[in-house]
């Protein structure tokens, strides 16, 4: 059962050169998970889309099954403790909510209809099966704190920036969420134009937006590419050692 176990955990993980297995698999999940977004490309399900849906919940909920199973060579280590850690970890959860889509072909209750949109979750786990990904993903997780600095950053100046503008001219907005919805799109320097100040002063913390926006916005830029950088010449370094 260990050597069927440790098989099936080499089976369901990125293929290594020479396993034709594993590459299969790969090739398997991959299709499964552009083919199973494919409903999100129509307004309506059909009959086909629901084939699609059921075909797709199937072989996820396999693969869900198969890496919980493995969770121990995953995680490194043999204890109950190691698949509770696995189902927490990212990737299980969104591996866990790309099939909770089916649940509305199950129950197609207008309350439930929002679970469709959980399809998109699937795109994730292409992560698995792509190089580049893995990298990305890794140099994301390198700079998770800085960004998350710069996330809290941003939005600390959003509600700062929105409340003195609701202050200034309260006119302008309906609500509080029309105030912060103007500061967003100032900081992004997007501007649709649907909503502008009209005093002076309104138009003066517009400018400071606009510019702490190109400011802010090139911060996680700079470091992203410095990381995925570093991680690129680490990978050269080892491929020539």
């Amino acid at each position: 059962m260990e050597a069927i176990k440790r098989r099936t955990y080499e089976v369901i993980e990125v293929s290594s050169i020479g396993d034709a297995s594993s590459r299969a698999y790969d090739v398997l999940m991959t299709t499964t998970v552009i083919v199973g977004l494919v409903p999100l490309t129509l307004k309506t399900d059909n009959f086909y889309t629901t084939i699609i849906e059921i075909m797709t919940a199937v072989i996820l909920f396999i693969d869900y099954c198969a890496r919980v199973y493995t969770a121990d060579y995953k995680m490194g280590y043999k204890s109950i403790k190691a698949y509770i850690a696995y189902i927490f970890t990212p990737l299980a959860i969104f591996d866990l909510l790309s099939i909770i889509p089916v649940i509305y072909l199950i129950f197609p209750i207008a309350s439930l209809r929002l679970l469709k949109l959980f399809r998109i979750f699937r795109v994730l786990k292409l992560i698995r099966y792509s190089k580049t990904m893995i990298v990305i993903a890794n140099v994301l997780r390198k700079v998770k704190t800085q960004l998350l600095a710069v996330l809290i950053l941003i939005t600390i100046y959003i509600f700062v920036s929105a409340m003195l503008i609701f202050q200034l001219e309260p006119d302008l907005f309906d609500g509080f969420f029309d105030a912060l919805y103007w500061a967003t799109i100032s900081i992004t320097t997007i501007g649709y134009g649907d909503i502008y100040p009209t005093t002076d002063i309104g138009r003066f913390i517009t400018m400071i937006s606009a510019l702490m926006g190109v400011a802010v916005i090139a911060l996680p830029s700079g470091m992203i590419t410095a990381a995925y950088m570093n991680e690129i010449s680490k990978k050269k370094s080892k491929y020539e050692l």
